[in-house]
């Protein structure tokens, strides 16, 4: 996959992730720094609805993946960076936003708020993300 490929999937999957809010829940996220503080309370929305559902393999990697590229998206709008498209391990390939030296796993933080500790906060590592990059 080219790096143009990969921008624009990324793209796409952050304007999924605004119709997914938008249809299930009603909640408007308008690609500001602001918004992410919603993508929290969305993922735990998937499971209050879907219960068990939501924790399916395909719902889990599609949730994740597009509410990792919609905090992605205004993360590489703020600070720039790019996508990446890590297959180290060709049954697990990973995407991440590359900032300068570090690199963000934004669907990996949505799953483990998802399917493993509902305390962890997407917009927290967000804040973190951020915080890296002051000057």
């Amino acid at each position: 996959m080219s790096p143009e490929e990969l921008n624009t999937l990324m793209q796409d999957c952050a304007k999924d992730a605004v119709v997914a809010a938008q249809q299930e829940f009603d909640i408007v996220l308008n690609n500001t720094p602001e918004s992410v503080a919603l993508v929290d309370d969305i993922l735990l929305s998937f499971i209050d609805k879907y219960h068990d559902q939501a924790l399916e393999d395909q719902a889990v990697f599609t949730i994740c993946n597009i509410f990792g590229a919609y905090v992605g998206e205004i993360v590489k709008t703020q600070l720039g960076g790019e996508w990446v498209y890590d297959q180290t391990n060709p049954n697990a390939p990973t995407v991440f936003l590359k900032v300068s030296d570090n690199t963000y796993a934004f669907a990996g933080i949505c799953y483990e708020r998802l399917v493993n500790d509902s305390q962890i906060s997407v917009n927290a590592y967000y804040q973190q993300a951020l915080s890296n990059h002051k000057h």
